[in-house]
């Protein structure tokens, strides 16, 4: 039976677990290294099909920009696949903006994953993996659904099997564009690459993940541009004993623990004035990775 309507479709954000910047290539994009994981803070987005063909965004929350990556998804693969149907898309924001955690992101893929079946189009993931490249490095991860390595641009992903972990996520009132922290002339570009076996052997070790590996490359930089930054990752790491910033930022989290619970509370009534946070945990795969299969039917 076709459907008319999709309702209270999460679309998760992720944690940087490590960043490094390995190189650069010749048209200016950096090459990196990082861990990617999936956690359970989440926007929330309903679709209804349209038969007019137009695509209109409702803001159920926090107003977004006019044009975003939602509807950039939605054109897009209306484009591609020549169907007349639109959809009003309506999105209840939770995951903050500007912060490295990929939530723009992640609405982008959550609505390929949905259209992809409010539209009966039954495209497999490798075709929607392919759209979801061209609206940015970090949409395709979402789409493969699974925590991984990823490296070049972010199109090179490696699906990992994590241990379940609680991080405590804490956004500062104060935003950061990506770009101007790639371009900031302090970023180290030359952190040497390692290679995946024997990352994955390292990783196999006992107690690999709950130590933290590397550091994020970006995070000076941002802490120079933005001292909210380094507010935030001090109130973390006075609590937690530990921080590091996720993506380009300003959003930081603190490892707290793998298991049923966290290993230290979450003092939400501490955070200053226009912080946002809370405690997440870490998921083991993307909640819509069946939305879409591996192949063609």
């Amino acid at each position: 039976m076709s459907l008319h309507s999709l309702f209270d479709v999460p679309a998760p954000a992720k944690l940087n677990l490590f960043l490094h910047v390995v190189g650069r290539r010749a048209d200016g994009y950096h090459l990196l290294q990082s861990v990617f994981v999936l956690i359970d803070w989440t926007d929330t987005l309903h679709f209804e099909r349209r038969g007019d063909g137009r695509l209109l965004r409702h803001d159920l929350g926090a107003a977004l920009p006019a044009d975003d990556l939602t509807l950039a998804a939605a054109r897009l693969l209306q484009a591609e696949s020549g169907t007349r149907h639109g959809c009003d898309i309506s999105i209840d924001k939770r995951v903050p903006w500007a912060a490295g955690l990929g939530g723009g992101s992640s609405d982008a893929a959550t609505t390929l994953l949905a259209l992809n079946r409010l539209w009966d189009l039954g495209w497999p993931r490798p075709r929607l993996a392919t759209l979801a490249a061209m609206l940015g490095a970090d949409v395709p991860f979402f789409i493969e659904g699974h925590n991984a390595f990823v490296e070049g641009i972010g199109e090179r992903l490696a699906p990992l099997a994590l241990p379940r972990q609680w991080f405590a996520v804490v956004k500062p009132a104060t935003g950061l564009a990506t770009e101007t922290i790639f371009k900031h002339p302090a970023l180290v570009r030359d952190t040497p690459a390692v290679i995946l076996s024997g990352f994955l052997a390292d990783a196999a070790k006992p107690g690999f993940w709950q130590l933290g590996y590397g550091r994020n490359d970006l995070q000076p930089p941002a802490e120079e541009r933005c001292r909210d930054v380094a507010e935030a990752a001090e109130w973390l790491r006075s609590r937690f004993g530990n921080s590091r910033m996720t993506g380009s930022g300003s959003a930081v989290f603190a490892r707290n623990g793998t298991g049923d619970q966290p290993l230290a509370t979450w003092p939400a009534e501490e955070l200053p004035p226009g912080w946002v946070g809370r405690m997440c945990r870490s998921l083991d795969r993307h909640p819509l990775i069946e939305w879409a299969d591996d192949e063609p039917g």
